[in-house]
């Protein structure tokens, strides 16, 4: 039986100093907008099932979607954001970077207080895992960011690589269909 599920990669996200916290940065008015294309993009998909990361730019990314559906955002603490240094600080660009890079290398490596791509797969991939069982055959919303996002996808297909996280748009939209847990197809839907 077919799941389908619709990874959406949050919308653009203030990067300011009053938005330091990464648990509640929300959307900028760009990231709003587009939250709205990307309930409009997927109104007619008649998705049942909302998941999200429980950081706020994520949920809110499908929010919309999910209350035109007369359905709630299940939060999973399992999607947030991979961990580089610590839960509550955004690493700059300059630093990021390398640090993907040698992430990508080396799945296990890490910084101190972070957590490695190895780790953070683990933990989104046994959610997804889970979505996959427990609503086999239903069509499912997963609010997510873009590290957390590549490396479930590249749990599955290893051309889901660094080059593909640094070329992904915010947000972003792809559906990935499963036969039980096993990959079949992945279709972009965002243009």
């Amino acid at each position: 039986m077919l799941t389908s599920v619709y990874m959406v990669r949050h919308g653009e996200s203030p990067m300011n100093e009053s938005s330091k916290n990464e648990r509640t940065r929300g959307l900028t008015e760009k990231g709003k907008r587009d939250a709205l294309q990307v309930t409009d993009l997927l109104k007619q998909e008649d998705i049942e099932v909302f998941v999200s990361s429980p950081y706020l730019r994520a949920v809110l990314t499908i929010g919309d979607l999910a209350g035109a559906s007369g359905r709630e955002v299940l939060l999973y603490e399992d999607l947030k954001e991979r961990i580089f240094l610590n839960e509550d600080r955004r690493l700059p660009d300059e630093e990021l970077i390398p640090l993907l890079e040698k992430s990508f290398i080396d799945p296990s490596f890490s910084l101190p207080g972070g957590e490695s791509n190895a780790e953070c797969q683990s933990r989104a991939v046994t959610v997804v895992e889970e979505l996959l069982k427990n609503y086999n055959g239903r069509k499912i919303a997963l609010g997510t960011h873009g590290a957390v996002m590549t490396l479930i996808m590249n749990h599955y297909d290893k051309k889901y690589d660094l080059d593909f996280l640094l070329n992904m748009s915010k947000p972003d939209v792809y559906r990935l269909d499963f036969n039980g847990t096993g990959l079949i197809e992945v279709i972009r839907l965002w243009n």
